[in-house]
């Protein structure tokens, strides 16, 4: 198999919205309170827990239970020890954090825009009312949805070169390829994530090959509807060399599904090659993204809209991946 062609200078663009006109969403209000929950998580008198606790669930009372019990896994047995163990061993960091995010007006802005365009393409779905950061284990969630909010976990975004990731524990747990997202700047598109989970759960276990590449691309071009204005290299989760080399090489990635008889393969180990995140994929060399399946996804979707015409996102999303894949004919 021919690998990637080296990435020039010039910084390729998906297509996304070639097909249709940014809509106007200036009228669009989005109510979105920030909640600052590890500021009043750390706070709390660990010599006076059971009380402190009960003013923090009364404060935040749905967040709390999923704090506790989810994110902390502590349990009503066991917060006694759990919670002042964590807040001593998490403290460092806490302050950290307090450094780097003594705002998050940036992200707060980006994702109430991506906010607005869910609601101008869903008018129906009932949208998250608050932005909740919090501090959770390295190990934990760094993205949550909950009935009314959006939660982000400030633990991961401390950014790529912390010490946090980069020592042997962290690298163990977040490889470079993942801990290189560990920006402040993905934050957006992880919350639109799980929008887009919540409104179209991922349901293509057991399908072939193909069709789990085309809901891939029709989940990154949701991402592109709602965050028109995000970096290419941040919706996919590629590097700008990367996302160039696919373009590049285009071709040769099609004509290798295709001379192998891999369209139609349904071995979840084989699919996982092509489906799932890492440093690379092996059969394109080491300068290719992982979860390669997406990008030929996405081109099959946008193939399929050009000769469509069809502009209804929801109309997209609701496509059956094999109506797709078949009517778009995709032959770059």
């Amino acid at each position: 198999m021919t690998k990637f062609l080296s990435a020039a200078a010039i910084v390729i663009l998906l297509g996304c919205n070639s097909f249709q006109k940014t809509p106007d969403i200036s009228s669009i209000e989005v109510p979105l309170t920030t909640v600052r929950y590890e500021q009043d998580f750390f706070a709390i008198d660990t010599l006076r827990l059971d009380v402190s606790l009960q003013k923090l669930a009364g404060q935040h009372p749905l967040f709390t239970q999923d704090f506790l019990y989810n994110i902390l896994a502590t349990t009503p047995q066991t917060a006694a020890t759990d919670v002042p163990q964590f807040i001593n061993a998490y403290q460092a960091l806490y302050k950290q954090t307090g450094i780097k995010y003594a705002s998050i007006a940036k992200q707060e802005a980006a994702i109430k825009q991506g906010l607005r365009y869910v609601k101008y393409y869903f008018p129906d779905y009932k949208l998250p009312t608050k932005l909740i950061t919090f501090i959770g284990p390295i190990n934990s969630f760094g993205n949550i949805i909950t009935i009314d909010a959006l939660a982000i976990g400030l633990q991961m975004y401390l950014g790529k070169d912390n010490p946090i990731y980069l020592s042997e524990e962290g690298q163990s747990l977040y490889p470079r390829y993942v801990s290189r997202r560990f920006e402040p700047e993905y934050m957006a598109t992880n919350c639109m994530k799980n929008i887009l989970d919540d409104l179209f759960p991922l349901q293509d276990a057991g399908a072939p090959l193909c069709e789990q590449m085309v809901e891939a691309g029709k989940r990154l071009y949701f991402l592109k509807q709602v965050l028109p204005s995000e970096q290419d290299s941040i919706v996919t989760g590629y590097t700008a060399a990367q996302l160039e080399g696919c373009y590049k090489s285009e071709k040769d990635i099609w004509s290798f599904f295709i001379q192998n008889n891999l369209l139609y393969e349904k071995d979840p180990s084989l699919i996982g090659d092509y489906m799932q995140d890492g440093p690379n994929t092996a059969v394109f060399g080491d300068a290719s993204p992982g979860f390669i399946g997406q990008f030929v996804g996405y081109r099959m979707v946008e193939t399929w809209i050009k000769k469509t015409k069809e502009t209804s996102l929801e109309k997209i999303m609701k496509t059956p991946a094999k109506t797709i894949f078949e009517q778009a004919k995709y032959k770059p």
